[in-house]
């Protein structure tokens, strides 16, 4: 029996990848995942590869194509495809989904209870159960009925909780600060570093997009769960943006250099918009106020520095995240190490078994984290029906 607070279940599934659903990608590993520990991680994908989830959508009717990114979606770029086939199988399986009940809480039994040992408490009455799957989500788009209810579950039946940020969310930046507002709209490929009581942390490369809050983009989702990370442990934390991803001063400024001699009656803007879109090359050229009239052979060498630097570290004003509203994904959530990597149930409680986001377990954008609720999932399956 599945129980799903939602009158109409999979809005999660609706809204994913544009409403086309990024299935999953062509190459999943540990390393594409934050939280939890690596070698449960590890184990439970491989219990249930990529290959396989390829084959299952098959199986029911959903093939799948590639992207950029490794990124597989269903051809038909449909999510609700997606979904109603998922749904068309669950009947089939002979599983009873009960839709619109909410469950309030799962409790322990008395001894010797009819039905099971775990109490089930809905908003339309109680029921008992031998085992309980808990696949609730995290707090990711909390109108879907992921609010954080399967964290206080989770909780009361004796499970330690790491606390919860967003992850793969859009990040605001100081309005005051950032030039964001000026080139809303605009995307390019960026390199992010996350920095962390003064050291880099982490740095990310991928498609940028500016907008009129702050910054969104493939690159900005991942990077936001090591901001937040950190912010939530107490930590200093600062993030800057290298609009030359993989390049370091020293790179930079050489590269000024060599186009200075070989160009030297062209503009700074104009060389400048060779390397990123024009509205960028002229917002950094006003927040650094430097002449992008000035041609190459004219532009002094502190100015030429200046620029370098910019471009390759620039301080980005993050002052927070959008938040679950708009968030892809929960970092945080019930600890993994209290998890049977092999079957999914809790070493703390009996009959209880967790799959999902309802982990301690976060992936980077691009099919990652439905990877695991699909590995997690068939782990826990394989187990329950093994008996």
């Amino acid at each position: 029996m599945l129980l799903d607070g939602a009158r109409a279940p999979g809005a999660k599934i609706l809204v994913s990848g544009g409403s086309r659903c990024n299935v999953t990608n062509t190459t999943v590993t540990d390393r594409d995942f934050w939280g939890g520990k690596p070698s449960i991680i590890r184990r439970v994908l491989r219990a249930f590869p990529v290959e396989d989830t390829v084959a299952f959508f098959g199986e029911i009717g959903v093939s799948l194509h590639e992207e950029a990114g490794g990124k597989l979606f269903p051809d038909t770029n449909r999510a609700r495809d997606v979904l109603a086939a998922l749904l068309r199988e669950t009947d089939r399986a002979g599983a009873m989904l009960l839709a619109g009940h909410r469950v309030i809480d799962v409790v322990r039994a008395p001894p010797g209870s009819p039905g099971g040992g775990l109490r089930i408490v809905t908003d339309r009455g109680e029921m008992t159960a031998a085992q309980v799957v808990l696949a609730t989500g995290g707090q990711a788009l909390p109108k879907s009925g992921s609010d954080g209810a399967g964290f206080a579950i989770a909780k009361h039946l004796g499970h330690t909780i790491v606390p919860a940020t967003p992850a793969l969310a859009p990040l605001l930046l100081d309005a005051a600060d950032a030039m964001h507002a000026a080139v809303s709209g605009v995307s390019h490929d960026a390199e992010l570093a996350v920095w962390i009581d003064g050291a880099v942390s982490i740095r990310v490369t991928g498609s940028l997009l500016w907008t009129h809050f702050g910054v969104s983009g493939p690159v900005a989702l991942n990077a936001s769960r090591h901001w937040l990370r950190g912010r939530l442990e107490g930590r200093t934390v600062a993030m800057t943006i290298s609009f030359r991803p993989g390049a370091r001063f020293d790179d930079a400024d050489a590269d000024w250099q060599r186009r200075a001699a070989a160009n030297p009656k062209a503009s700074v803007q104009a060389t400048l918009a060779s390397m990123v879109p024009a509205s960028v090359a002229a917002a950094l050229l006003r927040q650094l106020s430097l002449d992008g009239a000035a041609t190459l052979a004219h532009f002094p060498r502190d100015a030429r520095r200046t620029l370098s630097r910019a471009l390759v570290e620039s301080p980005l004003p993050v002052t927070g995240s959008r938040g679950y509203t708009f968030a892809e994904a929960t970092a945080g959530g019930v600890a993994l190490d209290e998890i049977d990597a092999g079957t999914m149930a809790s070493h703390r409680c009996p009959g209880l078994t967790c799959v999902g986001e309802v982990l301690d377990v976060d992936g980077r954008i691009g099919g990652f984290n439905f990877q695991w609720a699909w590995s997690s999932g068939f782990v826990a399956g394989r187990a329950l029906a093994a008996g």
